[in-house]
């Protein structure tokens, strides 16, 4: 890439290029639900209603996007603020409903508090969310997937540690070789690449099993998070 083109600031062209003609076909698409003119036929309004939800999925793409550029650029910084990193993910298992027609359970074990640290919880609930949903995703039958919530010391300091696997693979997966987490997942937009920025941001990061052969699903299904804790835990 050029020197003349960052990438940071070839996003922020594409956001501004993309967020305009999306915010037009938007607001006409919406002026057509609420038109209350010629009427309609079932068919007219059902293809203006998908049109309209595939926009505003459009529109929040171009957000991401953004939030991406942002961050990349240091145009905007994460708010630092007291907080509570399993306090923080304690109320994420009854909103979080992806996989629940197939018989997909999350369920919270481990720590429920006493993980002071001070960042940005609004974009930190957001990251967790993005990195549960993306491992319900991975599941296609009945089973549970732990989110298991433990403080780590090592080398004088304590991180908060969040290992999110299928049950009975928790300790296994936090045992295991780390390897990349896959951010190319479908159906979930830039939530990935955006968690794991906002992750990094507060210091931490995010890796999965290393797969211990081609179709090792352990590796896809499973994710540890740690955060560097700022305060003492005494």
């Amino acid at each position: 890439m050029s020197k003349h083109e960052p990438y940071p600031q070839l996003l922020s062209l594409a956001v501004h290029e993309f967020r305009t003609p999306a915010s037009v076909v938007g607001g006409y698409l919406r002026m057509l639900q609420k038109d209350v003119g010629d009427p309609l036929t079932d068919r007219q309004r059902k293809m203006i209603d998908d049109a309209e939800k595939a926009c505003t999925r459009l529109v929040g793409l171009i957000a991401e996007l953004s939030d991406i550029s942002k961050l990349d650029a240091g145009v905007i910084s994460l708010s630092s603020q007291p907080l509570d990193v399993f306090s923080l993910l304690g109320g994420l298992a009854e909103h979080v409903h992806e996989a629940r027609d197939r018989d997909v359970r999350l369920e919270m074990r481990g720590e429920q508090a006493g993980a002071p640290t001070t960042g940005d919880a609004t974009r930190l609930r957001a990251a967790f969310d993005a990195v549960l949903r993306a491992i319900l995703r991975e599941k296609g039958g009945p089973c549970t997937v732990v989110a298991d919530r433990r403080l780590v010391a090592r080398d004088g300091k304590t991180d908060a540690v969040v290992v999110v696997a299928e049950d009975g693979n928790v300790q296994t997966a936090y045992d295991s070789p780390p390897g990349p987490f896959d951010e190319k997942r479908g159906g979930l937009g830039l939530a990935l690449p955006l968690a794991r920025r906002v992750i990094e941001g507060h210091g931490g990061r995010i890796w999965s099993p290393a797969p211990r052969s081609e179709d090792d699903m352990m590796a896809r299904g499973s994710a540890i998070i740690s955060l560097p804790l700022t305060e003492s835990t005494r």
